[in-house]
């Protein structure tokens, strides 16, 4: 096991580097630099800036340097744990992404325990009672979650704390928490203000588990072991749950490393509707302003995230299913 999970972290180092020239790459492809969307953001509001302010700032910047330096600028800051200067918000990038990447894998992992706790019981209600009324109703709510996005709920849900109810659903944190610092008190307002942005933002992963989890289960229950188990005179529900569950929720598992980075996409998106500190916000800003290493630097984070996430899943795939064997 130790073996693997080394071989895995090794195999990491390369593929963050080839995902480190396609993001520069890709963050290139735009027209112009973030000079050019500052002087257009200027010009915007009714002001300019002459034609040698812009060439000293980006001169100041090293905007002016061939893209390879700045590359090999950026990738050996990063060696030094400097992840570069963002040119928007006049910070280093470190200090403006920590906090807001830990909220944004806090929400993921809450969404994703919450999509477990939600989904694995359903699933095992509808393949106990296949074609029931229960199982029917379920079924019908499951294809309404996956054909739903998550925006499109957070939007309902401002929509039902505005009109309905009259508060204000944005954000983690309650104004006077907002700027706060961090206590028990802070805290218990984060958990109050966190639960249904992470129920919205794992529905569609809890229709799609759901519907794992039923098919699943309807092949292992009828899968040669478990007749015999019944004929042993075990009692169904520790049949159901001892024996088929077990086995059931390993297609589940397999998934899990390709669901954390949906739910991180979707945290972005949601981040930015319900205007939540995560790092969606500030990663869609970076984008329109061609802020390149901050940009640069979040999606090396997702990617990252994605990588440990599939990580995760084998490790927790071969705990669960001890015929597994990772070599």
């Amino acid at each position: 096991m130790l073996a693997f999970i080394v071989r895995r972290l090794l195999a990491m180092i390369p593929t963050l580097f080839l995902v480190s020239i396609l993001t520069f790459i890709i963050i290139e492809l735009p027209p112009g630099d973030f000079m050019t969307s500052l002087a257009a953001l200027v010009g915007s509001s009714g002001s300019s800036m002459d034609q040698s302010t812009i060439e000293n700032m980006r001169h100041q910047y090293g905007l002016d340097q061939p893209a390879h330096i700045r590359y090999v600028t950026w990738m050996a800051g990063m060696a030094r744990g400097d992840f570069g200067y963002s040119l928007d918000w006049k910070r280093p990038v470190g200090e403006l992404i920590g906090g807001r990447l830990a909220m944004t894998v806090l929400l993921s992992l809450l969404s994703l325990v919450i999509t477990w706790l939600i989904a694995i019981p359903i699933g095992i209600y509808s393949a106990t009672h296949q074609y029931s009324l229960g199982d029917n109703v379920l079924s019908f709510l499951s294809f309404l979650g996956l054909s739903v996005p998550e925006f499109l709920l957070a939007l309902v849900y401002m929509a039902v704390g505005i009109f309905a109810f009259g508060v204000s659903v944005t954000g983690l944190f309650s104004s006077e928490m907002e700027k706060a610092p961090w206590s028990l008190e802070k805290a218990l307002d984060l958990a109050r203000h966190i639960l249904i942005p992470a129920f919205i933002l794992g529905a569609a992963g809890i229709a799609q588990l759901m519907r794992i989890m039923r098919g699943s289960m309807l092949e292992v229950l009828g899968q040669q072991f478990i007749t015999t188990a019944r004929a042993k005179g075990l009692t169904e529900r520790k049949v159901t749950n001892k024996y088929a569950a077990r086995v059931s929720i390993n297609p589940l598992i397999s998934v899990m490393g390709m669901q954390l980075p949906n739910l991180i996409s979707g945290a972005t998106i949601l981040g930015i509707v319900l205007s939540m500190p995560t790092i969606g916000p500030l990663f869609y800003r970076a984008l329109t302003s061609q802020d390149m290493y901050l940009a640069g630097t979040i999606l090396l984070f997702l990617a990252l995230l994605l990588m440990l996430g599939n990580l995760l899943a084998d490790i927790a795939l071969a705990w669960a299913d001890p015929r597994i064997r990772l070599e």
